[in-house]
């Protein structure tokens, strides 16, 4: 039987604001409610609203001004813009702030990212696995990203020197070569005793899971992401995005 899980608040915050901006409700150069009025429509703490918001001004869809709040500066445009809407960390932050490498190097591609890749089960792969950790919340996501074996080679995806750029900026930059879009594919299972450790959640707490084909623009797939997020933990509603 599947697992049905509710959408993380975050999510609904996010979704609800990008909405808002498409139909003209919150207009281009007009300024988005207060925090306040945020926490009380959607009945969410502080620190959900403010990473919602960062989501959206990470994403573009608002700006900040310093002392005179935030600002609606309208729908993304563009196919790289819009691929990085999803905003999960392990390929985009900078692995100094927040993140803990648990491992990388050349592993044989497990049957969901050997699907993602469009590879035989355990051919090589070359993998890389983080914990990403917020002040105050504690872990929210951990995740796998695969590489072949080809398109890893000359970057550092395989080694413990940290990438400040982000995962896909270095690949992208060392590789020259451009990510298009991304296939998402979302499901919920329980966790094991080591991913249930790492997240600090009970094994018996349904956690989303949520695999990534990032592709060129021949859909050819370049990247295989597995992430794994907290969704059952009420208090964690402030992971990241998911469209």
């Amino acid at each position: 039987m599947p697992i049905e899980v509710a959408p993380p608040k975050y999510v609904v915050i996010v979704n609800a604001v990008q909405q808002r901006i498409e139909d003209g409700t919150y207009p281009p150069g007009s300024m988005l409610p207060s925090e306040t009025e945020l926490i009380r429509e959607f009945g969410a703490s502080r620190p959900v609203v403010v990473r919602a918001l960062d989501l959206l001004r990470q994403g573009a869809w608002i700006e900040s001004r310093q002392g005179k709040g935030r600002f609606v500066l309208g729908r993304p445009g563009g196919a790289e813009q819009r691929s990085r809407e999803r905003r999960y960390a392990l390929l985009d932050d900078d692995e100094r702030a927040g993140s803990t490498l648990l491992a990388a190097g050349t592993v044989p591609a497990p049957p969901r990212a050997a699907v993602a890749l469009g590879l035989e089960p355990g051919t090589p792969v070359v993998a890389r696995r983080r914990l990403i950790t917020v002040d105050g919340l504690g872990p929210v996501e951990l995740g796998t990203a695969f590489l072949p074996v080809d398109l890893a080679e000359g970057t550092r995806v395989g080694t413990d020197d940290a990438m400040p750029e982000g995962l896909l900026r270095h690949v992208a930059s060392r590789k020259r070569l451009r990510f298009d879009h991304v296939a998402e594919r979302i499901s919920a299972r329980l966790p094991s005793k080591e991913e249930a450790a790492l997240l600090r959640v009970g094994e018996s707490d349904a956690v989303l899971t949520v695999l990534l084909t990032i592709c060129d623009r021949t859909a050819k797939p370049l990247m295989a992401l597995d992430v794994l997020l907290p969704a059952a933990r009420h208090e964690l509603e402030d992971v990241y995005p998911l469209d």
